[in-house]
């Protein structure tokens, strides 16, 4: 589609691995090209072809759309060099996926783009490796054990004090992740991970579960909110509700995000957003994964909600575009964001002022007959979005992934405590009925 601007002197946007065919990912998809649109920034969208297929729809805001594999080292970069000897550069590469950052910081290296360090990248995709550097550095960490085979984990678990987590080495939404409570039941978790190997074993972590979200703006780490979580009942770690803004003291609220903070600028992350989860335990912070992006689940339609006037895509576009030397108008729009901390230079401060949270369904397994009260969920003013995943005549598995949770709803309330109540009480109010 024309911009009004001129596409010759206008910065343009490259987004790497467009989206996955489910609706959170197709919603972030539609939400980033909206704001870029708003800004006059041409996209160009690369993905994988059954995906870009798939997501046809959502890729109607995109001025132009590419096959590649972002997937295969190198392929994303070399494409965008091809296309800029065409003529064709790129001020900002930015991706949704976890599975497209490696390809978004290999292109900005190549073209020289605003990003993350490559190296930087993989080895927070690397669990294991990011643990070693965080340690490395002082900060509180599970010990972790790689293992190749059965036997490396068995020799990890006799050294060790139990309980211990089993889970691949680099995966998404709780796959193959299990408790592992007795010695004796090794062999039954490593039956749930994939295919995929080595995996990891490491030291089961006692306390209440965060994650931090937040930004990159001029290559600073800026905490948006901090999210309290809560998981499915041992042996699996499946997600089955967030709120945010986290109701903590102001002490806890402010040693989360210094240490949050430190360890990405440790790690070496400068661009983008942030989703780092943790632990707050009897003795403190212990950090848990680190992602360069925003968090699943719904999180960026909550951060969206709880801090108004936010756009969690477009305050990440015009920070990038600041720092390149052609793009005066964006240069202006990001300096006021980080002068004035407000968003893309609304004036709107960047903080949560309101209160959001998403709650899943997580129904007992069976072949599904009806739902009921479920239109009477969606028609209530505060459910600011919800879905279900499942069908009368499907079957509803059980819960050892995000993927077996049968739906969720989304709500926004004053506060976050009147937003975690009504969420749980809007889930509770639905029934699925099923067969065995």
């Amino acid at each position: 589609m024309p911009h009004a601007q001129n596409d010759r002197i206008s910065p343009r946007l490259l987004l790497v691995g467009g989206a996955r065919p489910v609706s959170l990912s197709v919603d972030m998809l539609e939400l980033a090209l909206a704001q870029a649109h708003a800004r006059g920034l041409p996209t160009h969208v690369t993905g994988r072809a059954e995906a870009l297929a798939a997501t046809e729809r959502a890729l109607a805001a995109a001025d132009a759309v590419s096959v590649v594999d972002h997937t295969a080292p190198g392929a994303t970069a070399a494409w965008a060099l091809t296309r800029a000897a065409a003529g064709e550069r790129f001020d900002a590469v930015f991706a949704l996926q976890e599975m497209a950052q490696v390809a978004v910081a290999e292109t900005a290296e190549a073209i020289g783009a605003p990003g993350n360090p490559p190296g930087v990248i993989r080895r927070i995709r690397t669990k294991d490796a990011c643990r070693r550097a965080l340690a490395a550095a002082g900060f509180a960490q599970p010990r972790v054990r790689l293992c190749s085979t059965a036997a490396d984990a068995e020799a990890f678990v006799r050294d060790t004090a139990g309980p211990w987590v089993v889970k691949p080495r680099d995966a998404m939404g709780s796959i193959g992740v299990s408790l592992l409570s007795r010695p004796d039941g090794l062999p039954a978790a490593l039956e749930l991970l994939p295919d995929t190997r080595p995996f990891l074993v490491e030291e089961y972590v006692d306390g209440d579960e965060y994650s931090v979200e937040g930004v990159f703006l001029d290559g600073v780490a800026r905490v948006l909110a901090i999210t309290e979580k809560e998981k499915a009942t041992p042996p699996h770690f499946v997600e089955v509700g967030h709120v945010l803004p986290a109701e903590l003291p102001d002490a806890a609220r402010d040693e989360i995000s210094r240490q949050v903070t430190a360890a990405l600028s440790t790690l070496g992350l400068r661009t983008g957003a942030f989703h780092v989860e943790l632990w707050l335990t009897a003795e403190g912070v212990v950090l848990g994964e680190v992602h360069g992006r925003y968090g699943g689940d719904w999180i960026h339609r909550m951060l969206a909600y709880a801090v108004p006037g936010l756009e969690v895509y477009g305050l990440l576009y015009d920070d990038m575009l600041a720092r390149t030397a052609h793009t005066a108008c964006a240069t202006h729009t990001a300096r006021t964001a980080r002068g004035g901390g407000s968003a893309a230079g609304s004036g709107v401060p960047l903080e949560a002022t309101r209160g959001a949270a998403v709650r899943y369904f997580t129904p007992p397994p069976g072949r599904l007959v009806a739902v009921e009260g479920w239109e009477e969920v969606r028609a209530q003013p505060d459910v600011l979005h919800a879905e279900l995943t499942v069908a009368p005549g499907e079957v509803i598995h059980p819960l050892r992934r995000s993927g077996d949770r049968a739906g969720f709803v989304l709500v926004g309330a004053p506060d976050a405590t009147q937003a975690q109540l009504r969420a749980r009480q809007l889930v509770e109010s639905v029934r699925f009925l099923t067969t065995p």
